[in-house]
């Protein structure tokens, strides 16, 4: 089979048109990732092609925006034959696509490497891995036929920079996962098409696991804003990076947030990650191990329970003590009375 890339669309340079009410392709809809994606691209004007496995969970999707332009088509990217008969189906549609977000989540499944055979790796990459290079292979060219300049935005998890112990084989997909944006990043510049990866530095607070969620996780709908916010990055330096992580993503002028209440929002965000840095720092200085967190829950086990709980007390205590206001107040006690 040729590759896709060698059949690149003829586009002239005075053509130029704005991708801002194009559809944008979500790959794993139904997920509890690509549903916030979906939730936060319908929020935003944005029609939206809900492309997943499960035709269910497309139906019950589109049962819940019934006004909204919600294209829905059954599909795989297990394979490359899978690729190209989704982007037939996509094509059939007669729609020119401004964007593609990849909201494809690998296993949850939890080992040591060498609890495990070589073979058991092999296919967490054939399905963790692959189907990302599936889709790529045959939803870029669709890109660049549309002539507008879109994204491909690959949505990565954590464990990519630093081992995730307890899941070693999410960690090197992960990393692979980077890699593979990186390569596809320089690759597709001769198709003038943006590739880029939306690195999440841990797990992502969904429907499907809130119960156990941790609050610092951030939400599937923030996280679909940052990802839409890459699609149209409106020239930003961001632009030419091939991976970019979640904290230097803005949500878009897209995002219903009144500016005022945003720049208040993020003051206090500030002043209080300052504050919970310097918590958690004290209180992890004091703390004689420290245990990973479980991707679908906050802790880890019940031997984790007790100490994940104590760390919590002393960061509130330590949040206090290190306020704005309770120093100011100390300060005022501390001062001799004329």
């Amino acid at each position: 089979m040729n590759s896709p890339f060698a059949r690149p669309a003829q586009r002239t340079s005075a053509q130029k048109p704005s991708a801002q009410k194009t559809p944008v392709v979500v790959l794993g809809a139904t997920g509890g990732v690509g549903r916030g994606v979906v939730e936060a691209a319908l929020a935003a004007g944005r029609p939206v092609i809900a492309v997943a496995r499960d035709k269910s969970g497309l139906q019950c999707l589109k049962s819940h925006h019934p006004k909204a332009d919600l294209s829905v088509v059954a599909g795989s990217i297990s394979s490359d034959a899978d690729g190209e008969r989704l982007a037939k189906a996509l094509t059939k549609l007669g729609r020119p696509i401004g964007g593609v977000i990849a909201a494809v989540s690998g296993s949850a499944s939890r080992g040591r490497l060498l609890d495990h055979p070589a073979a058991y790796l092999r296919q967490r990459l054939d399905e963790d891995l692959l189907p990302h290079l599936a889709a790529a292979r045959h939803l870029l060219p669709l890109l660049a036929q549309a002539n507008r300049g879109g994204t491909y935005v690959l949505i990565g998890g954590p464990g990519a920079e630093q081992p995730w112990a307890g899941y070693g084989h999410r960690s090197i997909a992960t990393a692979a996962l980077r890699m593979l944006a990186r390569v596809l990043h320089e690759e597709a510049r001769s198709i003038g098409v943006r590739v880029q990866l939306l690195s999440i530095d841990s797990p992502v607070s969904t429907e499907l696991n809130r119960e156990h969620a941790c609050p610092q996780w951030p939400s599937a709908i923030a996280v679909g804003q940052r990802a839409l916010a890459l699609v149209e990055p409106l020239g930003t330096q961001l632009a030419a990076q091939a991976v970019v992580r979640y904290a230097d993503v803005l949500p878009g002028d897209e995002a219903d947030v009144d500016s005022g209440v945003a720049d208040s929002i993020t003051s206090q965000a500030s002043e209080e990650s300052e504050v919970d840095a310097q918590a958690d720092a004290h209180a992890q200085a004091h703390s004689p191990t420290q245990t990973p967190k479980d991707p679908d829950n906050c802790h880890t086990s019940d031997d984790a329970l007790l100490p994940s709980r104590c760390l919590q007390d002393a960061r509130t205590l330590l949040r206090n003590l290190l306020s704005p206001n309770n120093t100011n107040n100390n300060k005022a006690n501390q001062e001799p009375s004329p």
